[in-house]
């Protein structure tokens, strides 16, 4: 008889990109496969280019840390979420669920311990979200990314892992990157990500600063959705809301990355050994987890990091320089970083876990 896993995970696309990876692995496998996520969220697109994966969306309320009068109508979203998840669960009786975090699976991971099905929730970041804060007293494992989150949580089911890697990205192919931007094979590519949403203060240090960085780099630019800026449009600047199936090719032919220190995106960054700098978000607009993101991987000698408050055309041109120019000695700290046992070890704790 077909083992079944359901995954969850979504309001941004880091809360998605790790069950992404692990999708395809259960489906060679022969794996009944679903995915419950929210009614008109990021994972709903990002699932539906997957082959076969049936997707469920529920009702879903954002856990916030400051005041918004939605605060007193999400709580009876979420409350909704939860019967539509139990449903959903008793129905498909999964052997195991697979929680990525974000808002929406919270409901999803309360209505599957009640349903008395396995859950593992999967951490990115080194200080947990609000949802999976929420949601950790209710998994049997929890997988960790980096070693100092495990310290912090129930040693009896928290196990570090570290970071699981698309395999589609190491596929990639600087020959078609530079083919699909049309970038010369003899000038340095400079990638700039603002994460999956964009990032606006990003977006406009780069493009104040856009003639100058020319003068040394070929730039693609993910500046999200909605803010391509159509009067920039020049060779050897090409621009992207987002990009999916050829980012693996993008990423494969930059030099350097300028970037948010997402969790996911840090990883990647790591495994293919491309210097960064990276400009976490503030305190202010986050939880600080990306500042202590990215100071991990500044210790390590991984990178460098600007802080946002910092940020100044000055700063940055001054960081970009310092990271192009030691880009050798960052590869070669990155170099003795190795994660390639990191995705055997979570699909065989989920075979394990699986009832």
């Amino acid at each position: 008889m077909k083992k079944k896993i359901i995954f969850t995970g979504g309001g941004t696309a880091g809360h998605v990109t790790v069950n992404l990876a692990l999708i395809p692995k259960f489906a060679q496998d022969g794996w009944e496969i679903k995915y419950i996520g929210s009614e008109n969220g990021i994972e709903k697109q990002l699932v539906a280019r997957l082959d076969r994966v049936p997707y469920a969306g529920i009702s879903t309320g954002k856990l916030r840390r400051y005041f918004d009068w939605n605060n007193f109508k999400d709580p009876f979203r979420v409350i909704k979420g939860i019967f539509q998840a139990y449903s959903l669960i008793k129905r498909e009786k999964p052997n195991i669920l697979f929680s990525k975090g974000g808002f929406v699976s919270v409901p999803v991971v309360l209505a599957a311990w009640l349903n008395r099905v396995p859950v593992i929730i999967h951490e990115s970041d080194i200080t947990p979200g609000l949802a999976n804060k929420i949601a950790m007293p209710f998994a049997t494992r929890i997988c960790t990314t980096f070693p100092e989150t495990a310290k912090g949580l129930d040693p009896k089911k928290t196990v570090y892992v570290g970071a699981i890697i698309r395999d589609e990205l190491k596929r990639g192919s600087r020959e078609r990157g530079l083919s699909l931007c049309g970038f010369q094979a003899d000038k340095p590519v400079l990638l700039i990500m603002g994460g999956s949403l964009g990032s606006q203060k990003i977006n406009q240090v780069v493009r104040q600063n856009l003639d100058s960085l020319m003068r040394y780099f070929q730039i693609v630019h993910l500046c999200g959705k909605g803010q391509v800026d159509e009067s920039l449009i020049r060779p050897g600047y090409k621009q992207f809301e987002y990009i999916n199936e050829e980012l693996a090719d993008v990423m494969a032919m930059a030099d350097m990355v300028i970037s948010r220190a997402g969790s996911n995106s840090i990883f990647e960054f790591l495994y293919l050994r491309k210097p960064m700098l990276l400009i976490p978000l503030s305190r202010a607009a986050s939880r600080g987890d990306q500042i202590l993101n990215a100071e991990s991987f500044r210790k390590m000698g991984y990178c460098d990091v600007l802080q946002e408050e910092e940020l100044t055309t000055k700063t940055f041109l001054q960081k970009v320089e310092g990271v192009f120019n030691n880009r050798d000695r960052y590869i070669a700290e990155m170099s003795k970083s190795n994660s390639d046992e990191t995705m055997k070890q979570v699909i065989d704790m989920i075979k394990q876990l699986a009832k």
